[in-house]
């Protein structure tokens, strides 16, 4: 048997007077070290601005059956409020990539593909799946600021910004065999009402939703990013190694 296979979408970002199609590094790593995979980095051929789609339900199963599992990345751009019924307004946005993976979501799901989303993609699987998001968490009475400093260094950035709940009788609880673990913070969009098929793994101390699952156990989303210098955390590389059993499985 050879090594799995796992998806990964890419973003759509401008460089220069291009966009290219691209996923970050550290995500790569991670798929190949962490998850010990091969990773298939796919564009984000979702209709664009000025493209139509093609039949993507076709396409999509015919990458599904190339793959064991999935894997959505975060970006800095943010799922169009569109997706979940929310106003318009200034942020990066990455329409392709919306219009990939949001149709991805809802057809590994029903191919109970192992599925592991991060950040962006706990955002997705959220809206895929039914649910809506603060487009700013930080505008929202009650809630911290989740988004990182700017002005810190990459390795501040993503460093520790507080602790999570971890909630009992869950997949994280199983994965990590903590209550309570520091992860990083770097996210301005969260979950405003979870979607019905998805259960609570893990909150913020402001109550913010940060880690969900689905019932069948082969889904997982954390808002944090497990995959920066994940072999250098525990919690973090205990994530991956479950995925690498679920995708060999």
């Amino acid at each position: 048997m050879g090594s799995p296979v796992v998806l990964i979408p890419s973003d759509v970002r401008q460089v220069g007077i291009h966009p290219f199609h691209c996923v970050g590094e550290k995500y790569i790593n991670a798929v190949v070290h962490g998850a010990r995979a091969i990773p298939f980095v796919t564009p984000a051929w979702g209709g664009g601005e000025d493209l139509a789609p093609i039949d993507e339900v076709v396409a999509i199963d015919d990458m599904l059956d190339r793959v064991d599992g999935v894997f959505l990345t975060g970006s800095p751009s943010n799922v169009h409020p569109s997706h979940y019924g929310g106003e318009a307004r200034e942020m990066m946005l990455d329409v392709q990539r919306d219009n990939l993976t949001l149709r991805l979501v809802t057809r590994a799901v029903a191919r109970d593909m192992p599925i592991l989303a991060v950040c962006r993609g706990f955002q997705e699987v959220n809206v895929a799946l039914g649910g809506t998001l603060h487009p700013a968490v930080h505008e929202v009475d009650g809630y911290m600021d989740h988004r990182e400093d700017t002005s810190l260094t990459r390795h501040a950035q993503y460093s520790i910004a507080h602790d999570v709940h971890v909630h009992n009788g869950g997949v994280l609880e199983q994965i990590l065999t903590e209550q309570t673990i520091g992860v990083n913070s770097l996210h301005g969009q969260g979950v405003r009402t979870l979607a019905p098929e998805l259960r609570v793994e893990a909150t913020a101390p402001d109550g913010l939703v940060e880690g969900f699952s689905l019932p069948n156990g082969r889904l997982l989303g954390v808002q944090w990013h497990p995959e920066w210098r994940f072999k250098e955390n525990p919690s973090y590389h205990a994530l991956f190694h479950w995925f690498a059993e679920l995708i060999r499985a």
